[in-house]
């Protein structure tokens, strides 16, 4: 494959996931946690890198492709360890920022908390085990590799 295959396979790749999370989003009614949300930042930064390039951008750009497939593979790994409970993730996104126990009976039956919230910590969707955020792990770090691949490409 040529260099500018492999990149607009990548660009290509990262719109894939993107208009994915958009679909599940607005399709499919799965609001999007915090941590899901910086993942798309990355996806969004390898198009317009990808676009730049296949219009004859400079060369060096790819590895800033590679970069930000890599960035969004590891926040995607990084949500899946959160999702599983293998470490903590933000506190302003997950279950353990909230104590019921300190609550009183008014706290609890409360109109004004926040609605909308959902939690970083909680998986709702996945596919063979792996959840939106551990397989967006996976696939962008397949992209990482592809980008990598059109960069040592001469």
């Amino acid at each position: 494959m040529t260099r500018t295959t492999l990149i607009a396979l990548a660009t290509l790749g990262s719109a894939s996931l993107l208009l994915g999370a958009y679909g599940f989003q607005h399709i499919g009614g799965l609001l999007p946690c915090k941590m899901c949300l910086w993942q798309r930042w990355p996806h969004a930064a390898a198009i317009a890198i990808g676009l730049v390039l296949m219009i004859g951008g400079p060369r060096p750009l790819i590895w800033a492709g590679a970069l930000a497939a890599a960035a969004t593979s590891l926040i995607g790994f990084y949500h899946a360890g959160v999702e599983w409970r293998w470490w903590p993730g933000p506190s302003s996104c997950t279950g353990s920022g909230l104590d019921l126990g300190a609550m009183g009976g008014s706290d609890l039956l409360s109109m004004d908390a926040p609605t909308g919230l959902v939690l970083c910590d909680e998986v709702v969707w996945s596919l063979m085990g792996l959840s939106m955020a551990g397989w967006n792990g996976v696939i962008s770090l397949g992209l990482a590799m592809i980008w990598m691949l059109a960069a040592r490409r001469t």
